[in-house]
């Protein structure tokens, strides 16, 4: 397990004081990336490989979020990996243990310069530990919406939404489908599938699907094909 701590920052808070979304997602990501980082096998490996790992789907839950100040521990570990995809367990809690929020993914490696899938190189082993995955329902690696929907304001991609790869940030996405929804609310589950890569200037266009109190946004291009899929569950 590679673990971190912090503290939450006001610039990381809404207008509760709590710990933003956004944050949150980049406290996942971040701390996988420092463990990258701590293992030798960080950004600069991935490029002199001309490979990334990127990230299919994953589930959040969230039990309560943290606020201004509070000190919080971050933590990750892969818990199993396959021919070509690996599985990772994230956490954030209190210094005595208590969870606040809970999160599997499920990642596969590409090949940059090819620009497909490739099989997971052996210089990746490292990662894999012996903990168990968390007490979790599994991760769909498809999320199917279907039925009436609703089209929320399209948008542009601009700089703010990429990341080191120059497409999306994989958070920036479950943004879009908040903003899309309109309404405050701290979801308790956050599912998400990955299905294309929104680049700089790409236009996103939300249709929006309603069940009692959960939601699925799908973020789709011109053709109505999915960049990604979010669930969010009240």
């Amino acid at each position: 397990m590679y673990s971190f701590s912090s503290t939450v920052r006001y610039s990381e808070c809404d207008e509760h004081a709590q710990l933003g979304i956004v944050a949150l997602i980049n406290y996942l990501q971040d701390c996988s990336t420092f463990h990258t980082e701590s293992l030798g096998l960080g950004i600069s490996h991935m490029a002199e490989h001309h490979f990334a790992w990127l990230l299919a789907a994953w589930q959040i839950e969230i039990d309560e979020l943290p606020h201004f100040c509070d000190p919080i521990t971050v933590s990750t570990w892969c818990y199993d990996m396959k021919r070509t995809y690996a599985l990772r367990n994230f956490q954030i809690t209190a210094p005595d243990g208590t969870p606040y929020v809970r999160a599997d993914s499920m990642w596969f490696t590409f090949d940059v310069e090819e620009g497909r899938p490739i099989r997971i190189p052996e210089s990746e082993a490292p990662y894999l530990t012996d903990e168990p995955r968390l007490s979790m329902p599994p991760t769909k690696r498809k999320l199917t919406v279907a039925g009436p929907y609703r089209e929320g304001t399209p948008l542009q991609v601009s700089e703010q939404h990429l990341d080191t790869n120059r497409h999306v940030n994989n958070a920036q996405y479950v943004l879009m489908a908040l903003q899309a929804l309109e309404q405050d609310f701290v979801p308790h589950r956050i599912c998400v599938q990955y299905q294309q890569q929104a680049r700089l200037g790409d236009t996103v266009f939300p249709r929006i699907y309603q069940d009692d109190a959960s939601w699925a946004v799908a973020l789709c291009d011109e053709q109505g094909e999915p960049y990604a899929t979010i669930e969010l569950e009240a």
